[in-house]
């Protein structure tokens, strides 16, 4: 009887069959980090594509092998806020700056927990990256002894050589535990003086990671309020479930306790800078609340309703529940500062609790660590996505000025995102249309008399 021909067809490897068997059992876990990053898919193969290309001279498996490990093993996924601080149409940060489109940024070099350090280290991160030049005001000696301790002093000699950097000397600062009134006594603070260069026309924005009571009473106080805005807001932008939409929150912590005709201004405000520097044709403006219904809520929504629905000047879409912040059915919503702080907090949290549910949810041992190693990048720029305190700042919106408020454990990255949000803004001139608003408080007021 002739021998049995071996069977000569082509096996998987072992190691890539156990690798299939453990996705098939975890299951839940791949479809989570896959409807997270679906936005993606069309990026990774391109990515795969062009990975698998230039392999393509070591054996049309090892290319196939390759554009399969790119595209579904590591898609890329876009931070959506980076996306958004860099403004739709806003500069490139690969090309070439062109020296005179540069433009001055004040900072206050002493606010934050970190500061003044690792604030400088941002800024000099920003002139490199980004159309601007920095008035940077700190106290002397705490400057000197942050850049001996972080070995700054080349790369801050060069950019004073070139002009993208001006130090301004300062007195003491605000603490980040003092009374927001300390502003008043402490003149020559350097928070005091970044808005004082605003006032001036020395700089076209300010930005602070300082405490932010003292932040909001500086502006107020140097800066003034813009006509016919009775409480200036901060206004905090949040992802949306669409990778290319967010959302702006506001206010997120100016103003505990609101009136309804400030929520009123608040939408007015809202609906100027989503147009302008978020380029939305038509923002669709919400009201946080309990439910959908007109008569939902506490008596703050329910005197707020009518006043949103009589305006003229903004598309109000109703009430915005809780679950429908996130959902990209609205482009700005409006909230009393306690609320808004609250939904600011909780997003902060999410994307670490996320991280370390899913950590602990993968299976032990050698197929477990085989998993978490494919996936660990991906959770992690998904944490990056829904964590604010790794993105800049928000703005205080109602000052005559633009004006940046820092998370106050911002570090280098977190300035440099707070800068270009503070570029776009003032790029796109949101306050020329900030004060056409202002010559309308009559009609506003008009429109709040007949609520």
């Amino acid at each position: 009887m002739p021998p049995k021909e071996p069977d000569r067809r082509a096996k998987p490897h072992r190691t890539i069959r156990r690798l299939v068997i453990w996705y098939r059992r975890n299951a839940a876990v791949t479809t989570l980090v896959g409807t997270a990053t679906s936005a993606a898919t069309t990026a990774g193969s391109v990515a795969g594509s062009v990975a698998g290309a230039a392999v393509s001279g070591a054996g049309s498996v090892a290319g196939a092998a390759t554009s399969a490990a790119h595209t579904v093993l590591q898609p890329l996924v876009f931070d959506p806020l980076r996306r958004l601080q860099r403004g739709l149409g806003g500069p490139d940060e690969n090309a070439p700056i062109n020296e005179a489109d540069r433009l001055w940024v004040a900072v206050d070099g002493m606010g934050g927990d970190h500061a003044p350090g690792p604030i400088l280290e941002g800024c000099l991160q920003a002139v490199e990256r980004l159309p601007l030049r920095v008035r940077f005001v700190a106290e002397p000696d705490l400057l000197r002894a942050a850049v001996a301790e972080l070995a700054l002093q080349e790369q801050l000699d060069h950019a004073l050589a070139r002009g993208w950097i001006q130090l301004v000397p300062s007195g003491p600062s605000v603490g980040m535990d003092e009374e927001a009134t300390v502003v008043r006594r402490k003149r020559d603070a350097s928070i005091n003086l970044a808005m004082d260069l605003v006032k001036q026309g020395q700089a076209t924005a300010v930005y602070s990671a300082g405490n932010s009571g003292a932040v909001m009473a500086s502006a107020i106080f140097r800066l003034g309020r813009l006509k016919g805005i009775d409480r200036p807001a901060i206004g905090a932008l949040f992802p949306t479930r669409d990778p290319e939409q967010q959302v702006l929150v506001l206010d997120v912590g100016a103003n505990m306790d609101c009136k309804p005709e400030w929520l009123h201004q608040f939408a007015l405000l809202g609906n100027i800078y989503c147009r302008d520097v978020l380029q939305v044709a038509r923002p669709r403006i919400g009201l946080v609340n309990i439910g959908e219904e007109e008569c939902k809520g506490n008596d703050l929504c329910q005197r707020t309703y009518p006043l949103l629905a009589a305006e003229r000047r903004f598309l109000f879409a109703g009430n915005c529940e809780g679950r429908d912040i996130l959902s990209g059915d609205f482009d700005v919503v409006v909230c009393d500062g306690y609320t808004g702080n609250v939904l600011l907090k909780f997003l902060e949290s999410v994307g670490s609790v996320l991280l370390d549910v899913i950590k602990v949810e993968l299976p032990r041992g050698r197929r477990g660590k085989v998993g978490s190693a494919f996936l660990i990048n991906n959770l992690r720029r998904i944490k990056k996505r829904l964590d604010h305190a790794e993105h800049g700042g928000a703005l205080l919106l109602g000052v005559d000025g633009v004006c940046v408020i820092g998370h106050g454990s911002s570090k280098a990255l977190s300035v440099l995102s707070a800068l270009r949000l503070a570029h776009s803004a003032a790029n796109h001139h949101v306050m020329d249309d900030l004060h056409a608003l202002s010559g309308q408080s009559s009609a506003a007021a008009g429109v709040i008399a007949c609520g």
